[in-house]
């Protein structure tokens, strides 16, 4: 009889000290060579605590990789028109090369107003149209999403291969799914997207040889949900009522069928941050034309 052993687990935290420990080796030299760091601004409109806590944590990354950081409140009564000044200001500033508007905005700021507001050049979120454009025409040599990006980057250091894998996408967002799919089709997978308005979800996550969450809903994927031996990524991260963080996976339950699986939190959270830290890297290269992009690799 045949022993069926748990899934490897995917170290998110671990993966992502890799890359800052890179990030800031390459920081130094291009220091040392140009007298020039990365710098990086956060936007910050209104108080939301946890928007305050994000930022906190992005410049707290920049502080320990050697990158410059700056940031810039403006109350929740500003204006979309002084937003927009302020952002106009941040592209023409030579000591800024990512700039970055922590999200939500206040209600009466349009989004999408901001997010083309941004430089594409300084997009370090990944969200401007010609940047997303570049991606789905197979252009990976511009800002690509942290998130989307973390994801690949976690299978690429495990040595998954997604070419000719079936990949299943539980989320359509511009910030996540859409720009996942992108980066997946570049790599020949075949994708499926799945959203609230889908038929049978679960016969569509069954057939997945990579299966990635981010419904943000605690407990949605269950053993039942997964193939045997699939790789799961769990790209959500969930406040429970006592405050402790969980993700869309019971993590117990399907680590006794799948073959490999990120924790969360503790799996795509960190490689997030640290891939807006390369970001930030890469869009000073690009600004200053030293370097290429062979970091992202």
């Amino acid at each position: 009889m045949s022993i069926r052993m748990t899934a490897r687990t995917i170290d998110g935290k671990a993966i992502a000290a890799e890359l800052r420990e890179s990030i800031k080796r390459e920081v130094e030299e291009l220091r040392k060579l140009t007298g020039k760091v990365p710098g990086l601004a956060t936007v910050l409109v209104g108080d939301d605590p946890a928007s305050h806590v994000y930022v906190k944590m992005k410049n707290r990354a920049c502080e320990q990789l050697g990158i410059y950081s700056r940031k810039v409140e403006l109350p929740a009564t500003a204006t979309e028109e002084e937003l927009l000044a302020l952002i106009e200001k941040l592209n023409s500033d030579d000591a800024i090369n990512g700039i970055l508007v922590q999200f939500p905005p206040p209600k009466h700021v349009n989004k999408e107003a901001v997010i083309r507001a941004v430089a594409p050049e300084k997009d370090v979120d990944g969200f401007h149209p010609k940047n997303v454009g570049e991606l789905f025409l197979g252009n990976e040599k511009v800002l690509v999403a942290c998130t989307p990006l973390g994801v690949i980057k976690l299978l690429e250091h495990e040595n998954i291969d997604v070419a000719g894998k079936e990949v299943v996408i539980i989320n359509r967002s511009n910030i996540v799914g859409k720009p996942l799919v992108a980066l997946m089709i570049n790599r020949s997978a075949t994708v499926t997207v799945c959203h609230s308005k889908t038929r049978d979800m679960k016969e569509h996550a069954r057939r997945a040889d990579i299966l990635v969450s981010a419904a943000g809903r605690e407990g949605f994927i269950t053993a039942d949900h997964v193939k045997e031996g699939a790789t799961v990524i769990d790209v959500a991260t969930v406040r429970r009522e006592d405050g402790s963080l969980t993700g869309d996976v019971l993590f117990d339950e399907v680590s006794m069928k799948a073959g490999a699986i990120t924790p969360s939190p503790g799996g795509v959270g960190p490689m997030t941050i640290a891939c807006l830290m390369q970001n930030t890297l890469l869009a000073f290269k690009m600004q200053n034309g030293v370097g290429d992009f062979s970091a992202r690799r």
